[in-house]
């Protein structure tokens, strides 16, 4: 069983007892988060489509850490000018183990 599930503006496909990786979220570490975003459910075979939202499906998981990601270098040049800079940022992420579709 499955489902996507719209999380801070992306799709996420999410199963039971999986981990996921969003935008970092306004939820402390250990606590119970429900998304409601639900565009699709998969149960072995029969799928549930949404006209945006499937009613009544609820996706629960626990906010397990928040973290950062990898770094990422952004490089600017310009040829024959002299002009270098280099910047780089760790974009911040929210470990959530997903618990139930229901």
């Amino acid at each position: 069983m499955y489902a996507i599930v719209e999380i801070a503006g992306q799709q996420f496909k999410v199963e039971k007892n999986k981990f996921i990786y969003t935008h970092r979220l306004q939820a402390e570490e250990g606590s119970e988060i429900s998304f409601d975003q639900v565009l699709l459910v998969d149960n072995e075979g029969s799928v549930q489509v949404g006209a945006p939202t499937v009613n009544g499906v609820k996706v629960s998981g626990k906010v397990l850490e928040h973290v950062k990601g990898d770094k990422v270098i952004v490089f600017k040049k310009k040829r024959r000018k002299g002009y270098q800079k280099q910047n780089g940022h760790r974009q911040q992420f929210t470990k959530v183990l997903i618990e139930e579709i229901a």
